[in-house]
């Protein structure tokens, strides 16, 4: 942790400090990445949201020069999101010097030249009306000049909608309707071809499964006039293996490889023999290298060439919380770790002699570095960050708090849970030995997620002003494996419940926080932990939920296609939603509550945060409503993003902090609550 030298530290209660990291540098500075490429010239693009402009997406191209500025591609009567699956991803592709990008309003897909940026882009696909139907992951197809991609097609149900696999075609001076390749299953993901277009790869599954759940790799022959004249299942119809295959890719020489955690319950590196139609496992270890299929286009392993001319894998993967980098030869099983800066990696794309990697740290916000190998690929010759999310953390280095990996014992003897501490500082001030600081525990959302040990400019935001903040990875979130992730099959509500629980009893036990100052707050799934901790259990005092499930019911008939079986998954019949729901329990409600809602959101509907709301006003139980028209899932404007970090914090500081807030904030009117 940074400290200022020869500060003499004021003295001031937890949570009242003062602090440089404010809330409109928090919700204006930190952009978002939604993926990178390379062009045909080896220049790197990325696609970054912006909340100043009300969360548009845009796709930006590196500098050109040393001191000059990344130039904007798409231009601004564009945004390039897909609402494919609702969370999206992979809605561009680059391929030479061409771009092909899904357009958020219209949801058409548009082919964008880079050579004639003051050229608008070209749509390729059928004008339906409306945002009806919705393209993802696509890959170009060169040998018969045509455009592949999944396509989810709500024109006649946006509940149920069909998804495919379509090709487009582009030499055709009129627009024609896409022509289904593949179709049959629910989902469908990863479409790949092999360097001749001779084969496609995918993946695909079926309800009530997750894509971590279960899901099937197929092969498909393609003919001389296109067509997938044979399917060849490769990994996931043995009913004597339960796995789930992702992410296939074609190395240069035409083998497939993929992700699957088949062997050791971990998502390990595998590939198909195909002269012997057989997989092997590239690279066995207990440890995690992707992540759930919650959006499109992951890219977690690239192909490289050493100066012997054979085929390495570069890599990453997670273990006890945190990422290692590394090369893979794949021909003698070895795996050498190579040392960056990052401890937490996504992404991973191939440049021109080099690879752009997406990571952060603790001390680096989420960021894009270009990584140069030695000649071996043994080792980093160079490690430069080209794009970074927060641009101006660098000039708060010594408000930040570090987070500590902490495992934490669970209510089931023997079984541990995991979660990163992050302590109240600043090199201002400090509180008197008495007092020890107000705990915000942080519950992710999926709920097969992972919340990561990264910068966070939210969190510093409650730890510079004397909060500690714990981030839970309880039973059932990613990164730990199949075992720790199917915790939580049948037992939502069960066993995040107990582990944030836990998580708070053992840093209260080691007189890290206030056991009399425990807040908690999450976001959808998160939101749902939040409100089923304050109505079945006692350990909190006071509770924030964004966009949170109240009713699991009520979320199973009203939600998207993708998560509409979820919920069957997690925790079983309709009785026993009606059990584990929030609002079934509002009699249990005690402590206060504060709840954000956007009014446009599909995955978790607006209703579910009003019903609470009135339930718990009804109860006499302080409680607040803040609801956002134009937002959907999750907060993408500025000036929203703003208003709820700072209700929240102010919300706390009112009803249990027993301080006041150094921040300028007027407070939104809480029902059942007098000053």
């Amino acid at each position: 942790m940074a400290s200022s030298k020869d500060t003499v530290k004021s003295v001031a209660p937890y949570g009242s400090w003062k602090s440089p990291i404010t809330s409109d540098m928090v919700s204006g500075a930190t952009k978002d990445l939604d993926g990178t490429a390379v062009d045909g010239r080896g220049r790197l693009i990325w696609l970054e949201s912006r909340p100043t402009e009300s969360g548009r997406v845009v796709l930006v191209l590196e500098p050109q020069s040393l001191g000059s500025e990344p130039i904007d591609i798409t231009p601004k009567e564009f945004g390039v999101r897909t609402l494919a699956q609702e969370y999206g991803g992979g809605a561009f592709t680059v391929s030479g010097d061409v771009i092909f990008f899904v357009n958020y309003s219209d949801q058409r897909l548009y082919k964008q030249s880079l050579a004639s940026l003051d050229v608008l882009p070209v749509p390729l696909t059928p004008d339906y009306g409306g945002p009806v139907v919705s393209y993802a992951d696509g890959r170009l197809d060169a040998r018969f000049n045509r455009f592949i991609t999944v396509r989810e097609d709500r024109q006649k149900s946006s509940l149920n909608p069909p998804t495919t696999i379509v090709s487009i075609a582009l030499g055709s001076k009129e627009i024609q309707e896409p022509e289904v390749l593949v179709s049959g299953s629910d989902f469908y993901a990863f479409p790949r071809l092999d360097p001749k277009s001779e084969r496609i790869a995918w993946i695909q599954w079926n309800h009530p499964n997750m894509p971590w759940d279960k899901t099937e790799l197929w092969v498909g022959y393609i003919s001389e006039n296109g067509e997938i004249y044979k399917h060849i299942c490769v990994a996931g119809n043995d009913s004597s293996i339960v796995e789930s295959p992702t992410e296939p890719k074609w190395s240069p020489d035409g083998e497939l490889f993929f992700i699957t955690d088949r062997v050791n319950g971990f998502w390990n590196i595998h590939k198909w023999i195909e002269s012997e139609k057989k997989v092997v496992s590239v690279y066995s270890l207990d440890a995690e290298f992707t992540r759930p299929l919650w959006t499109f286009g992951m890219n977690s392993y690239e192909f490289v060439r050493s100066h012997k001319q054979r085929n390495l894998i570069a890599c990453s993967y997670r273990q006890q919380g945190k990422s290692y980098f590394g090369i893979i030869d794949e021909q003698g099983s070895k795996l050498t770790l190579l040392n960056i800066p990052f401890t937490d990696l996504n992404n991973i794309t191939a440049g021109n002699d080099c690879l752009y990697v997406e990571g952060a740290s603790g001390v680096h916000p989420s960021s894009v570095a270009k990584v140069t190998l030695d000649d071996d690929k043994s080792q980093v010759v160079d490690f430069n960050i080209v794009w970074t999310s927060s641009p101006d953390s660098s000039k708060y280095n010594l408000y930040i708090s570090e987070p500590e990996f902490i495992e934490f014992p669970t209510e089931v003897p023997g079984q541990n849970a995991y979660a990163y501490f992050y302590p109240a500082y600043s090199p201002d001030f400090q509180a008197s030995e008495e007092e020890k600081p107000p705990l915000l525990l942080k519950s992710h959302g999926g709920p097969t997620l992972e919340t990561r040990g990264i910068l966070n400019l939210n969190i510093q935001y409650w730890t510079s002003r004397g909060w500690a903040v714990v981030d839970v990875n309880y039973g059932g979130s990613t990164g730990y494996g199949r075992e720790y992730r199917e915790r939580l099959l049948g037992h939502w509500g069960i066993v995040d419940v107990n582990d944030c629980c836990s998580c708070a009893t053992y840093l209260v036990d080691r007189g890290k926080v206030d056991k009399e100052r425990l807040c908690v707050t999450g976001g959808s799934a998160g939101g749902y932990t939040t409100l089923a901790v304050l109505a079945f259990r006692k350990t909190f005092k006071a509770g924030a939920s964004l966009y949170g499930v109240a009713d699991l019911n009520m979320l199973r008939e009203e939600t998207h296609k993708f998560e509409s079986h979820y919920v069957d998954n997690l925790v079983g019949s309709e009785k026993e939603c009606i059990e584990r729901s929030p609002i079934n329990h509002v009699d249990q409600f005690s402590c206060p509550i504060i709840l954000f809602q956007g009014l446009e959101d599909k995955i978790v509907p607006p209703d579910q945060a009003e019903k609470i709301y009135l339930a718990v006003k009804d109860k006499g139980v302080p409680v607040a409503l803040v609801e956002y028209p134009g937002e959907q899932h999750g907060f993408r404007k500025a000036g929203n993003i703003k208003f709820t970090l700072e209700q929240e914090m102010v919300f706390f500081a009112r009803l249990i902090g027993h301080f006041d807030v150094a921040d300028d904030i007027t407070p939104i009117k809480i029902d059942n609550f007098d000053d």
